[in-house]
């Protein structure tokens, strides 16, 4: 299963890869800048836009870990609606130097090793609180939306303010598959 993970993984990050905006659309603004050294630790999806190689997740998580040279390790984590988890492995690292509001995300796969310039996915931070919290995470072809938060559930008043930037950046929020509770 973790094979197969990797795999749609890999095939989704070529296919957004090249993709861009719909409609000649402007991309959505970003952070301009992300403290990677707050950033990482754990990131909860509290909420995304359909996508396939997600198609069976029920909850997601990401962890990221800074290292040495700059670059983000990048652990994330599905649970699928059969209870099974999956892993997926890669680095991120900045799509300009200094900039880290945009990043590059290779996952570490058979695909990545093959074909590695067209595996690598757009991984753009529209938004982070201050603290560090939440973060709205996005493609800039707006086909792929994140809904971060460092706990599994945020306030109702959180909520409506993500989805309410996320709306203001072109979005389509109607269509987000939410983070289902857990049933322990």
């Amino acid at each position: 299963m973790t094979m197969r993970t990797a795999l749609l993984g890999g095939l989704f990050l070529a296919l957004t890869g090249c993709s861009g905006s719909p409609g000649g659309q402007l991309p959505p603004p970003t952070t301009q800048q992300v403290e990677l050294q707050r950033y990482q630790g754990t990131w909860y999806e509290l909420a995304r836009l359909p996508m396939f190689f997600q198609r069976n997740c029920v909850q997601s998580e990401a962890h990221y870990r800074l290292r040495e040279d700059g670059r983000v390790d990048v652990d994330n984590r599905c649970k699928e609606d059969d209870g099974q988890w999956n892993d997926a492995h890669g680095i991120a690292e900045a799509q300009v130097p200094g900039r880290t509001d945009k990043l590059w995300v290779r996952f570490d796969n058979w695909f990545s090793r093959l074909a590695p310039e067209m595996t690598k996915g757009e991984y753009w931070v529209l938004y982070h609180d201050p603290d560090y919290r939440v973060a709205l995470v996005g493609h800039p072809n707006r086909e792929y939306l994140w809904l971060l938060s460092r706990t599994p559930t945020v306030s109702a008043q959180t909520r409506d303010q993500m989805l309410d930037l996320a709306r203001k950046q072109g979005y389509p929020t109607d269509t987000l598959i939410w983070r289902q509770a857990d049933t322990r």
